[in-house]
This record gives structure tokens, sequence and C-alpha cells, in this order.
């Protein structure tokens, strides 16, 4: 593979279940060294998506190369590049760390005199020296996908795909596992990651905003949130509830939503504070977050797909 070839690359992917479209003509590519998030909501297709990369799902239209092999007619080059960690990793309870890490290298046909010093240097990048001996059973939410990872690097793949790798785990545990994985790029590894943390999709070099199977924004984080074209405001008032209430289904409305004590309104072209007539409520214009960027742009697209 060429060094300007993307390491991944996507076009017209589909998927078709019986009365859905889970993946909806994707295209897409991803360059090597390269941390790409997909975020989106439950049901948005992104574990669909991740499946399909991996060959695990076949599409219903659409081809994907990983590493400059076609997924659909050379499965098995591509599985000797890649690396996949599902929601649910199959770790083995009553196996330790070491003993999960030894099965799953003999899976990979990794010979032990590779395995042996791939291991220690796992065990050290990820600070779980100290509970090689611990059954994973035993182990805490955190350091459970932290040995998933690790079993998952064992053959030491070009492409690592997680899937929502941070769900339910600590924060501690969470800006572990991202700093393994900046050490992981900086090592020559590309990373393609689902999440539905945007502070986590903060992270990454890319991100692609996934809504009912559709990619409807992709760019780098800093850029994203400078391509909004409608202004955002901080809203604070005595009633806010109530005043949500009144800002919905308004013309000038694009969303409105919670953020801690105040609310964060993004405004249709054209609109200003002054023209909601509401009493007693402050407006200060603000720089919006990712988060207030992807829930405008899926405002955006829901209106698309009801006028549609």
């Amino acid at each position: 593979m060429s060094a300007d070839t993307p390491m991944i690359r996507i076009a017209g992917l589909t998927r078709k279940f019986a009365h859905m479209t889970a993946v909806n003509r994707l295209d897409l590519e991803v360059n090597a060294g390269e941390i790409f998030g997909l975020v989106g909501p439950d049901g948005a297709g992104k574990t669909t998506t991740l499946r399909l990369l991996c060959g695990l799902m076949d599409p219903s239209a659409g081809q994907v190369w990983v590493d400059g092999h076609d997924v659909g007619k050379d499965l098995d080059r591509v599985k000797d590049a890649i690396g996949y960690m599902a929601q649910r990793f199959a770790l083995y309870g009553d196996l330790t760390v070491s003993e999960n890490m030894r099965f799953y290298g003999d899976l990979f046909g990794i010979s032990e005199e590779k395995r042996v010093p791939l291991t220690a240097r796992l065990l050290q990048m990820t600070r779980m020296e100290p509970f090689q001996e611990r059954r994973a059973g035993q182990l805490s939410g955190g350091m459970k996908q932290k040995l998933a990872l690790m079993c998952t690097l064992l053959h030491f793949p070009k492409v690592l795909f997680l899937d929502e790798p941070t769900n339910g785990v600590d924060p501690v545990s969470r800006r572990d596992f991202w700093a393994i994985l900046y050490q992981l790029v900086k090592d020559g590894m590309t990373v393609f990651v689902t999440t539905a943390y945007l502070d986590e999709a903060e992270r990454c070099n890319r991100v692609g905003l996934m809504h009912r199977g559709r990619l409807i924004r992709c760019d780098a984080p800093a850029a994203l949130k400078d391509q909004v074209q409608e202004d955002c405001y901080e809203v604070t008032g005595a009633d806010l509830h109530a005043v949500r209430e009144s800002l919905q289904g308004r013309s000038e409305t694009l969303s409105v939503e919670p953020s801690g004590a105040t609310l964060h309104l993004f405004l249709n072209p054209g609109a200003t504070p002054e023209q909601l007539g509401l009493a007693g409520v402050s407006f200060r214009r603000i720089i919006p977050s990712l988060e207030d960027v992807f829930i405008a742009e899926i405002a955006k697209a829901n209106r698309t797909y009801e006028r549609a």
C-alpha cells in the first residue's frame, strides 16, 4: 500500500435489514496513523458500520478496503491486518490476566518467543503488571477493558477497531485507555473508534457524526465547531423549564437543550434573541461545544428527513 493510499476506504456502503436501512450509502476515507471517531446516538448505525468494516457482516451494497485489501474479496488478509474489540469482548472470567493473554496468543498463532516480550510490553503500557495473576472475573470494569485491548493487540494489527470501548467505564480508566490509544498511534497504528461520549470525540483527529445510518458531518473537532452557521447562545433565567417549553417549536429555534444550570440555544440563520420577546431571560452568545454542534446537526438532519 502506497503512502498516499487511505488505510480505510469506504464507498457507497449500505446495509439493509427487513424494514430499515442501518447504514445508508456511507463514503469515507481514514488515513494511516489517524484516530477516527464515529459518533452518534443509539441506533445510528455505528456498530453495524464497524462490523461491515471488519468483514463480520456482508453489505447490501458498496465496498470497503482496509490496508489496501477488499474486505469482500480478500477477508483473510484483512483479518491479519486488523484488531477488533467488540462492546462485549469474550474474556474468560475463570482465567487470570496472563492466562487470558496466553489463550488469545495461541488463537492468533503467536509463538511463545514472540508472545512473552509482547505480553510484558502490553502489561507495562496498560499498568496491569500487578494484576497479571488476578482472575478476569475479579477485575474492575476499566481493567477488563484494558485486558480486552491487550488481547486484541497481541498480533499488533495495523488497524484497531473499537466499538464503544469505554462505555460504562469510570473517568480515570477512560483517561488511561485514551493514553494507551495515543501511544499505539505514535507507534504507527490506525484507530477507528465508535463512541457516544462527545468529550472522547474531541480527542480524535477527525470525527464523523452519524444519524439514522447516514454520515451527516465529518471533519476535525475544531473545524466542526468553527463551521457552524447558526449562532449558539447560553440562556439563563428563573424558570428554565418554562423557557425551554416556550422556545421549542418556535420558527426562530433550531434546537434548545439543557446544559448544566443553563440552556444552550441554536437560532436559525437571521433570527436574534430580541425577536423571541422573552422577559427576564438573558442570552449570551457562546462558542458551541462539540455536543452542541452534534445536537444542532441532528436537528437539521431531522428537518431534512421530515421534508423528504
